[in-house]
């Protein structure tokens, strides 16, 4: 259902990077994140945490913790799919990094959160075949 997945999380000075991974770690078990040191506006460091994952095994912890999505997340996902799609069949999501951290998971729209990018599996590969498997991974 999923080819591959892809994440990207910014840490502020205020964060603990430590934290963040523990976020991370308890959204996506197996990940190991590359660390990217940049500029925020203020001329301030920001730390950019991100890597891939390929393998089936851990893609598949993850499927199971979207099925286990609160039904109001999964019925919002749904609704936005068109919107939440590119055209080569990238699913964007975007989880709390504080709900992470304790370990839940609740989908956001600002920009403070654990960014996914989820490769759907479709054949052919177009927006509408994709949407048609990200249906049934979120329950229908």
């Amino acid at each position: 259902m999923i080819h591959n997945l892809s994440y990207r999380v910014f840490v502020y000075g205020t964060e603990s990077e430590e934290k963040v991974r523990e976020a991370i770690h308890n959204l996506l078990s197996k990940a190991h994140p590359e660390k990217e040191i940049t500029e925020g506006y203020s001329n301030n460091q920001v730390l950019i945490l991100h890597g891939k994952i390929n393998k089936k095994n851990e893609i598949k912890v993850l499927l199971e913790k979207l099925q286990n999505l609160s039904p109001n997340d999964k019925k919002k996902i749904k609704k936005e799919l068109h919107d939440r799609m590119d055209s080569r069949g990238n699913l964007f999501l975007r989880f709390d990094k504080q709900r992470a951290y304790l370990g839940d998971l609740k989908l956001v729209e600002h920009g403070d959160a654990i960014h996914l990018k989820l490769k759907i599996a479709s054949y052919p590969a177009k927006k509408e075949e994709a949407i048609k498997v990200a249906r049934k991974i979120f329950g229908e």
